[in-house]
């Protein structure tokens, strides 16, 4: 394969990895309101600290419900 093939190969390689990150991304933003919407949480007041214990506590649910 020539160099020209494999760069323009690259190019598309890291277009569609950019893709699938930009999709992550608006997934766990999506998740991340749904959780905050659904437990009537204010945006204003969440630490960091808080944060962490949510996804944690979501965590440990989702994974008991897979074992289940």
């Amino acid at each position: 394969m020539s160099q020209s093939n494999l760069e323009k190969q690259e190019a598309k390689l890291k277009q569609l990895n950019q893709k699938i990150n930009e999709e992550k991304s608006k997934i766990e933003q999506g998740l991340g309101k749904q959780i905050i919407k659904s437990a009537n949480l204010d945006y204003a007041t969440l630490t960091t600290q808080q944060i962490k214990m949510i996804a944690k506590k979501v965590a440990v649910f989702l994974n008991q419900a897979q074992n289940n």
